[in-house]
């Protein structure tokens, strides 16, 4: 109790310091269009005569390591792309963003895999905000129809992953972040099916993922037939009880992406705990950035990861518009930005083009541990590019 205490005096002590501080945010978009161009230039060295590979996702023993279209971080560089369009106005930007979300369109009905909407809606949703390109939309509305065929309606829940042995249905906290999908979809076409799969896979996982303390697991697995929780595990976190941070942040990003979709006050409570847990607990450090895992053994000295900072400040800054603790929410969210700005940046022309170093992708596995992930670089863009939006008194959606 006493350790809660003295985190939330530090807490609040480093956010007033945090509204004092400011980045040049010109500066920092300058340097991640440069950032950006040597990605660009690398990516064909790292391809080779490979037509399969399409994106970066990390570094592996020091070299740039593409995926195919099939990966689940496949279109967080095209969402990249948009976003530098969204920002500069540069048709360069956006000529690219199209050639680089087009690589990405067969996903559209791969019914093997539940990250629909980290595919086709951070590129094809991105891009149709932007441009309102009506095949853009075609391409929606198929994702989330590919996406439906994989809900369950007795266990109520969209399921993750196919063909592992240790579960049966197993539905990840990774998984609130397809829903924004589906709600698009309905908002396209008219058909309520897309969204009522989105509330009632929302509603079960609220129920079923998150202990009393608002921490979430990592995966639940399911019995089809009668709808049973059968485990409660991890795959990524330290252990199955424990809080793996960037689950924490998917769920507050998917909780506070529900309230928005739906107004259902629900979710905003959801959202807000989850938040606090986040926010409040002993083992953050100084700077926001979490360590992969809140309950890992080694703290202080294990890695960190920013991909976890930088999807929990996009978060927090739309949260800031629906939640009473606004004021403090966007100051977090400031803060992470401007921490991840000052002291998480790779070098301009070096790391192949990244833009933010030591994240963590799977400490359990030994896998992309304080490496660069390119969808930690995805919700920094679209995290600055929120903070942006509110300083300028603009709605985010």
């Amino acid at each position: 109790m006493i350790k809660k205490i003295v985190a939330g005096i530090l807490l609040i002590t480093s956010l007033s310091v945090s509204e004092a501080q400011k980045i040049n945010l010109p500066k920092v978009m300058a340097e991640a269009e440069k950032q950006t161009e040597v990605m660009l230039t690398e990516i064909p060295k790292a391809k080779g005569v490979s037509h399969d590979l399409v994106s970066p996702r990390t570094l592996e023993n020091g070299k740039l390591k593409l995926v195919p279209s099939k990966d689940w971080t496949s279109a967080f560089f095209p969402g990249q792309l948009w976003y530098l369009y969204e920002y500069t106005g540069n048709n360069k930007w956006k000529a690219e963003a199209e050639r680089y979300t087009a690589t990405i369109e067969k996903e559209k009905t791969n019914a093997g895999t539940h990250d629909m909407g980290f595919k086709i809606y951070c590129s094809f949703g991105n891009g149709l905000r932007l441009t309102q390109n009506e095949h853009y939309k075609d391409v929606i509305i198929q994702a989330a129809k590919t996406l439906s065929t994989r809900f369950n309606a007795t266990a109520g829940v969209i399921k993750s992953w196919d063909n592992r042995t240790k579960w049966k249905y197993p539905v990840i906290i990774d998984n609130m972040m397809n829903l924004e999908l589906l709600f698009e979809a309905t908002k396209l076409t008219g058909d309520q099916s897309f969204r009522k799969i989105a509330i009632v896979h929302a509603n079960t996982t609220m129920k079923n993922h998150y202990r009393a303390d608002f921490s979430s697991y990592h995966v639940v697995d399911y019995d089809t037939s009668t709808g049973k929780v059968l485990q409660k595990t991890t795959h990524q976190g330290y252990s199955d009880a424990s809080a793996w941070t960037r689950g924490q942040s998917w769920g507050l990003y998917g909780y506070t992406m529900c309230y928005r979709e739906t107004k259902d006050k629900s979710y905003l409570a959801q959202a807000e705990k989850v938040a606090e847990y986040f926010l409040n607990h002993p083992n953050l450090p100084k700077d926001l950035v979490p360590y992969y895992d809140f309950d890992a053994p080694g703290i202080p000295n294990e890695p960190r990861d920013a991909s976890a900072a930088s999807i929990t400040a996009s978060a927090l800054y739309e949260l800031s518009t629906y939640s009473k603790n606004g004021k403090k929410y966007k100051d977090a969210a400031n803060k992470i930005v401007e921490n991840l700005t000052n002291s998480y940046r790779a070098k301009s022309g070096e790391s192949y083009g990244f833009l933010l170093l030591h994240s963590t992708g799977s400490k359990a596995q030994n896998s992309e541990v304080d490496v660069p992930l390119s969808y930690a670089d995805y919700y920094y863009i679209e995290a600055l590019l929120r903070g942006k939006k509110l300083k300028e008194g603009k709605k985010l959606f």
